[in-house]
């Protein structure tokens, strides 16, 4: 199982019913079977997400956040990892708004290396 904590993740694909921008910048943590993030940038003021990882490592979560907007919009994800040929993460989501808009997208997110 992969261990998401203090890995850092960036949108680099979205559909555009999304709010996430390559500008946004995901802080995941893990404790157990349990993981969640805060997220801000781009149309993002600042988000967070929790939710549960399964043995193959997928990540099942809710999100919610305020947007430049000031509305609040909140959704459910499901992601699927793989592992980069130089060990990064990327992650393959789908996910849908919960709130007024029902609409589902598609998104992809990769691991920042710090240096």
């Amino acid at each position: 199982m992969i261990c998401f904590r203090n890995r850092v993740f960036r949108s680099v694909q979205n559909t555009d019913n999304g709010e996430v921008s390559s500008h946004t910048t995901f802080r995941y943590e893990q404790e157990g079977r349990i993981i969640h993030a805060t997220y801000e940038g781009g149309d993002v003021l600042y988000g967070t997400l929790v939710g549960t990882i399964d043995e193959k490592s997928c990540l099942t979560f809710r999100y919610q956040h305020v947007n430049i907007a000031y509305e609040i919009r909140g959704g459910t994800c499901f992601s699927t990892p793989e592992v980069l040929p130089d060990g990064r993460i990327r992650l393959h989501e789908e996910w849908q708004w919960l709130d007024i808009d029902q609409t589902k997208g598609r998104s992809i997110t990769e691991e920042v290396v710090h240096k």
